[in-house]
């Protein structure tokens, strides 16, 4: 009998369980998973992923060793030292019927987005691919983020995520451009109902995600592509997971790398910055 999906991602998950996943850990992942994946499925080894899709074949390679392979190469270079510590499963439904249907035998339940996420519980990236490769992008970021940045608090693992949904190569580097998310921010500040700084990184988990001051995900996205443009994110994150003991929010490694003695006037100009970008 054929295992169900959900069932055959615990198998998988528990085989896995390293840090330094060999190529018999690898080879031994893609042999269950061909086993006992439902017809029309094909897997791509890409590492530190295991690809699999529903579409045609060349489609869901052309995915792997493209968006995945670009993706791993240019953040490894500029942030992370360590693989994801298991081997994670991306799973690219061709379609919004094929990820409605099969993202509960995944992960248990329905799917909270159109698009895609990240179960870490699951070791997988579950997608509607058809919506674009943006949000495919940003979760990568995350498995990348759990290992490298145990303490990383929500504001800044979506934040640095959400630069690179809309992204492209600058010298060999990911480069984060505008996206649709200045819209909502530059409303919210318009507005003027925008958190501090100081508030926004002091979010716990669940006020992140709520986001019931502002449109958090804009501001901490902005903030980073604001450092970004400014050669400096590279540096707060280095500086911040270094520091994080000491400054589990990140505010007092913002407020040094930034050299700013007053941040009510540096906020001003963020916002005026923020007011005069544009998508596209």
């Amino acid at each position: 009998m054929k295992l169900t999906i959900a069932a055959l991602l615990l198998s998988c998950c528990i085989a896995s369980d390293s840090s330094d996943s060999t190529d018999s850990d690898y080879r031994q992942h893609v042999a269950q998973l061909k086993r006992e994946l439902p017809t029309g499925f094909h897997v791509f080894v890409q590492k530190p992923f295991v690809v699999i899709g529903d579409d045609d074949p060349e489609v869901v390679e052309k995915w792997a060793r493209g968006t995945v392979k670009w993706t791993v190469d240019r953040v490894k270079k500029q942030y992370f030292k360590r693989d994801p510590k298991q081997i994670v499963d991306i799973w690219l439904f061709k379609n919004k019927t094929s990820y409605e249907k099969h993202c509960k035998s995944i992960v248990g339940y329905d799917p909270h987005t159109p698009y895609g996420f990240y179960s870490s519980t699951h070791h997988a990236i579950i997608m509607n691919i058809s919506t674009g490769g943006g949000t495919l992008v940003h979760e990568i970021v995350h498995p990348f983020i759990e290992n490298n940045f145990e303490d990383c608090p929500s504001w800044f693992n979506e934040g640095l995520a959400s630069l690179y949904e809309q992204c492209r190569d600058k010298d060999g580097k990911i480069w984060g451009s505008t996206n649709w998310r200045l819209r909502g921010l530059q409303f919210e500040i318009k507005s003027d109902s925008l958190p501090t700084f100081k508030e926004l990184c002091e979010t716990t988990t669940r006020e992140f995600y709520d986001g019931e001051r502002g449109d958090n995900y804009a501001q901490a996205r902005y903030l980073c592509y604001f450092l970004q443009e400014k050669g400096l994110l590279n540096k707060y994150y280095h500086a911040f997971r270094t520091n994080v003991k000491r400054d589990p929010s990140g505010y007092g490694t913002l407020v040094q790398i930034l050299g700013e003695s007053d941040m009510g006037e540096f906020e001003a100009r963020w916002k005026k910055y923020c007011l005069g970008l544009r998508f596209p």
